[in-house]
């Protein structure tokens, strides 16, 4: 029943055109997740090192990985190079998308239980970063990354994570938040590995259900 079920959810999310609706919609997302960080990105690069800018947009990044993680199943690469390739970019997009998507709704709901109001972005931001986390996990089974790749995954998105609360270029957050900076800096470094975790964990339930 659970191989039949697997056969049936692999037949309508490996769908092509499945497949291609994703790519468009995560590339349209990544697309407006660059352009939502362009004051900050703006302020890094008029303040700080330039080498830091490719540490501001978090959540961008990490659709922009989940959206190659596509193109990849679309088009499977068949040089040995580009495999290797692909299963850091697999890894990257599982454990960023999975840590983006739970950290972004956690900040709303924490900054609204602090008093911060609510609009309609906020809701708007909750439901495409939980979508984020989501669809990386759905995807896994699919994905070629293994371990060393989300290793790899969890070392840079800790380096992230270093480079953001050392040099300050965190998301901007509110200013009931930033009272609680040395929480959210804590948050943020263990959601990381939470995220690896998921993510390895899913990997290894699909594999011992295919191999029943």
């Amino acid at each position: 029943m659970v191989k039949s079920f697997l056969w049936y959810a692999k037949l309508i999310l490996m769908n092509r055109s499945i497949l291609w609706l994703l790519f468009i919609s995560n590339l349209l997302g990544t697309l407006y997740g660059y352009y939502w960080y362009q004051d900050q990105l703006i302020e890094t690069f008029n303040t700080h090192p330039l080498w830091q800018i490719i540490f501001v947009p978090d959540s961008p990044t990490a659709s922009l990985f989940f959206t190659i993680a596509i193109l990849f199943l679309l088009f499977p690469p068949r040089s040995k190079a580009w495999q290797v390739i692909r299963k850091v970019i697999e890894g990257l997009a599982v454990v960023t998308s999975v840590k983006y998507g739970i950290w972004a709704i956690t900040m709303i709901v924490a900054g609204a239980a602090l008093g911060d109001d609510l609009v309609w972005q906020h809701y708007m931001l909750m439901t495409s970063h939980l979508a984020m986390a989501v669809e990386a996990l759905i995807y896994v089974p699919f994905f070629t990354c293994g371990l060393g790749a989300l290793l790899i995954a969890l070392g840079w998105t800790w380096l992230n994570d270093t480079v953001d609360y050392t040099y300050g270029i965190f998301p901007y957050l509110s200013n009931r938040l930033t009272a609680h900076l040395a929480t959210v800096r804590n948050f943020t470094f263990t959601l990381t590995f939470v995220s690896f975790v998921m993510g390895w964990i899913t990997m290894r339930m699909s594999h011992q259900t295919r191999n029943r």
